[in-house]
């Protein structure tokens, strides 16, 4: 009897003594630590852990004993000389001085039309046939003026010789002279009109016109059609373009105008060629800002003797400026907050403050910013553990 007591008690006490442990476990494991406190120098009081950082204000300090500090590279800002580059939209446009809007001379309706559009022309090459009343009316006065003009002579010379002989006034042989004179400058009215119609003011009663191509190149435009009427002599029937030399014209936004300089070189790439890159240089900078668009017509002229240029081709047009000296900095050090480019700038040993900078452009192996100075030393990598 007294063994079994005994054997009750001991177990008691053992079942006792794991409650008691297994409880205390659970309030060493479960229970929160208390705040990490740190001396005025940042080190770590003895028997208590270290934050990974501390911030005080703007400054953020990386205490010893802390894993960023082995993640968190810092550098000093680099300056080197830098050329600039913009890159702005262009299109591919036909060179005005080898440009030619065809006009009908005189009203009339088109009877024969030789060519269709995009078709390359020969200079001289007939383009179209224009039936005209007004054509035979130059004619008719042409001629009509040259009849009178003829009379007026003899009638003039009959008067010089009675006026010699003295059979006749001078009153008379002075009326004789100034009727030959009118004629004679009807005359050149009239044959100035058909020089510029382009008739040969060698036929009578002619009705239709040729117009011929005047210089050689391609047929950009084509605004009439046989049996059309042709009311509006200043509106063009067609255009020819000499494509052998076009130009790139560039729209600059305005900000961007201190990249263009005439002489400069340019790079121009077409989406028509995109593993290509065609150099050039600023021959045409427009003194005329678009009020509408803000933007400035830059012109790079290219030589297009295998037809690659085509018309309204769409381009991207690359500017150089003069190289200077420029803050260079790793693109890992740049940090975004809310839209606004950030770098962290170490201001004392382990300790940093966000600077807002300003991205210039981007270059091979950096970023070109505004906002930091040489010397300065910033994160340039591991500031994704600063940013928050």
């Amino acid at each position: 009897m007294n063994r079994l007591s005994l054997s009750r008690r001991q177990i008691l006490s053992a079942a006792t003594a794991g409650a008691l442990v297994l409880f205390g476990t659970l309030i060493y494991r479960f229970v929160p630590e208390k705040g990490f406190s740190r001396q005025e120098t940042g080190q770590p009081q003895e028997g208590r852990r270290a934050p990974p950082l501390m911030r005080k204000g703007k400054a953020i300090f990386i205490p010893e004993g802390s894993p960023y500090r082995s993640h968190i590279v810092v550098a000093p800002v680099q300056v080197r000389d830098v050329s600039l580059s913009r890159i702005v939209p262009g299109a591919v446009e036909a060179d005005p001085a080898r440009t030619v809007r065809v006009l009908a001379p005189v009203n009339g309706r088109v009877s024969e039309l030789n060519i269709e559009l995009g078709d390359n022309v020969k200079k001289g090459q007939p383009l179209a046939t224009i039936d005209s009343g007004d054509l035979a009316q130059a004619v008719a006065d042409a001629e009509k003026a040259r009849a009178t003009a003829k009379l007026t002579k003899s009638a003039l010379d009959r008067a010089t010789g009675l006026n010699k002989a003295g059979g006749l006034a001078l009153r008379e042989l002075e009326q004789a002279q100034n009727d030959f004179l009118q004629a004679t400058s009807e005359l050149k009215r009239a044959e100035a009109r058909l020089d510029v119609i382009g008739d040969n003011s060698k036929l009578t009663g002619q009705r239709k016109i040729t117009l011929n191509a005047p210089i050689d190149g391609t047929i950009t435009a084509l605004d009439t059609a046989p049996g059309d009427f042709i009311d509006n002599t200043t509106s063009p029937m067609m255009t020819i373009s000499n494509l052998d030399r076009v130009w790139v014209t560039a729209s600059v936004q305005e900000k961007d105008l201190s990249f263009v300089q005439k002489g400069e070189r340019v790079e121009v790439s077409l989406v028509a060629y995109p593993h290509e890159v065609f150099a050039g240089k600023v021959e045409i900078i427009s003194q005329l800002l678009e009020a509408d668009t803000r933007r400035n017509k830059v012109r790079i002229a290219f030589d297009n003797p295998n037809g690659m240029f085509k018309l309204n081709m769409f381009a991207t047009v690359r500017f150089f400026s003069p190289p200077s000296r420029r803050v260079v900095i790793p693109p890992s050090a740049l940090m975004m907050v809310n839209d606004t480019s950030n770098v962290f700038v170490e201001v004392a040993p382990w300790t940093f403050e966000r600077r807002p900078v300003d991205p210039e452009a981007d270059i091979l192996g950096g970023a070109v910013v505004e906002g930091l100075d040489a010397g300065q030393r910033i994160v340039v990598r591991g500031g994704v553990l600063l940013n928050d």
